[in-house]
């Protein structure tokens, strides 16, 4: 696990992200907040509405920035620490037209990277028995592929590859388009040797072959239970097992008290359930 998530925040990204969300939101002028007078400033906070991991905290705070530069943050929680039901998160200061503005844009952030981080967690503490990784996959909102990555991260997860550029996953179609496993791991390492190298097997057969051509990485596919400890058995340590398909909370510590290495989780990005946050105005 990452110790620190925000270590490796993309500033670049964050900042187009909340530019497209505030682009669809406000499009020519948030027409309401102008009933509002452009000198009134206020306080506001926003408050959890429910227990969860908190993440999204920079997208929050560039969404008030881009809107108004003089909207002020503070935090009581930093992102990867838990809420409780109805604890203020953080204190606003700034231009009332500013912080409604950004209000909707800011939360949409929140609850959904919140959402992420708290799902990983719970799978997290599932299988904090094992030495096993929880590892997201490329199952993710599209636009929001960095953001929710880094919700894994403060979750307790980590990031299998971030997308189709930085590792090869060769899969089944890869295979039968290659026509062998063998010929697809030998183009792999013709065209990039330099990148990590996993293969995607759907039984023991596989499996040998995969191990036989020296992979760096085994992802075994809707692999039973049995299936799953004769595997890593054959593998011996020789290559790094990934476990994937169909993982349920009520399946995924049986799936990792098998001996494999790493479980990869669709859900944890894709069937999530938004944070419930309020923004709220102090009374004038």
């Amino acid at each position: 696990m990452t110790t620190d998530p925000a270590k490796q925040l993309p500033l670049d990204e964050i900042r187009y992200d909340v530019q497209s969300a505030l682009r669809e939101d406000v499009g020519s002028g948030d027409i309401s907040a102008e009933l509002i007078p452009a000198t009134q400033h206020t306080h506001a906070t926003i408050v959890a509405r429910e227990s969860a991991i908190l993440a999204g905290q920079a997208w929050a705070e560039e969404a008030f920035r881009q809107v108004d530069a003089k909207i002020h943050l503070s935090w009581h929680l930093v992102d990867s620490e838990r809420m409780q039901k109805d604890q203020p998160v953080c204190d606003i200061q700034g231009p009332a037209r500013g912080i409604l503005t950004a209000e909707r844009t800011a939360l949409n952030f929140l609850q959904t990277l919140s959402a992420v981080a708290t799902q990983t967690a719970h799978y997290v503490q599932l299988v904090a028995d094992t030495n096993v990784i929880i590892l997201d996959t490329r199952k993710t909102v599209p636009g929001l592929r960095t953001a929710q990555k880094y919700a894994v991260r403060c979750g307790g997860g980590e990031n299998h590859r971030m997308g189709l550029f930085d590792a090869y996953l060769i899969k089944e179609n890869h295979i039968r388009a290659a026509g062998s496993i063998e010929r697809a791991v030998s183009q792999a390492r013709s065209n990039r040797p330099d990148v990590p190298l996993e293969v995607e097997v759907e039984n023991l057969d596989e499996l040998s072959q995969a191990l036989a051509l020296g992979v760096d990485q085994i992802l075994l596919d809707n692999f039973s239970l049995e299936t799953l400890r004769e595997a890593v058995e054959i593998n011996g340590g020789r290559a790094r097992l990934e476990a994937s398909g169909g993982v349920t909370d009520s399946t995924v510590g049986q799936i990792a008290r098998t001996g494999i290495d790493a479980i990869s989780i669709g859900s944890l990005t894709k069937h999530i359930q938004a944070t419930d946050f309020s923004l709220l105005f102090e009374e004038i």
